[in-house]
């Protein structure tokens, strides 16, 4: 173990690590296929032992969590043929219960243990999703109340983008469209195909079918995964009205 004074600097650059490692497998940048499940397994793993070797920190707790929940969504995420099924549309049959019930006592006991920190309310969205039988059921208003908190903590463009969706869904997509104002211009960002996916379906939400048209196939354009491309070019060019 590091020295005391340099543990959680050091700690913090390891979880973003593996966190980065999961997101790569639970969603490959590049390639024909949407996941690279030997990274996804291979992050779990290693925050294992991390969280062996540091069973009372939370945010170790709440990363494991994390990845737990959203990796158990992994059997519904494609079809047969490798194609998307986004989160709303995905048969939650399928999604795997064991590290649902694992992530979820597991953030449970973090929450009630520690301060939050980003991972483990990253993790009690994740949760929120978990808990939904359908899509319907979702509650919206409070994972609209953890992105807020998450943004105090962590503000950062990723986080902006999906607490809009949630906005979008818990108040409607003119309120959504106008958190996505400001990333506009945020270079982090406004290169990303993220932003202008999520800007095509909150269009499409609000009825401006060619406008949502015209950002999914920018969003393709951007993305360079094939699934994704796939996807967002199959939702451009659907069979929906030309205008408000």
């Amino acid at each position: 173990m590091p020295p005391e004074h340099e543990r959680a600097d050091r700690l913090h650059s390891v979880l973003h690590v593996l966190y980065l490692i999961f997101n790569e497998g639970y969603t490959a940048s590049s390639g024909p296929g949407l996941h690279r499940s030997d990274l996804t397994g291979e992050a779990i793993r290693l925050t294992r032992i991390v969280r062996r070797l540091l069973p009372g920190d939370g945010e170790v707790a709440g990363l494991l969590a994390l990845m737990l929940l959203t990796d158990a969504r992994r059997p519904a995420r494609t079809r047969p043929d490798g194609s998307l099924v986004p989160l709303a549309e995905q048969d939650r049959s399928r999604w795997s219960r064991e590290p649902i019930d694992e992530g979820i006592a597991s953030i449970t006991r973090a929450l009630a243990r520690s301060p939050a920190g980003p991972y483990q309310l990253q993790a009690a969205i994740a949760a929120v999703h978990a808990e939904a039988a359908r899509a319907e059921d979702t509650d919206w208003p409070q994972i609209v109340a953890l992105y807020r908190l998450l943004e105090e903590l962590d503000a950062n463009p990723m986080v902006t983008l999906n607490h809009a969706v949630a906005v979008a869904m818990a108040q409607g997509p003119a309120a959504g469209l106008a958190l996505l104002e400001p990333l506009e211009t945020d270079d982090r960002l406004s290169g990303h195909h993220r932003l202008h996916a999520v800007r095509a379906h909150l269009l499409e939400m609000a009825g401006d079918h060619q406008g949502a048209r015209d950002s999914y196939r920018k969003a393709a354009r951007l993305a360079t995964s094939l699934p994704e491309q796939r996807y967002l070019l199959d939702r451009a060019a659907r069979d929906l009205p030309g205008g408000r």
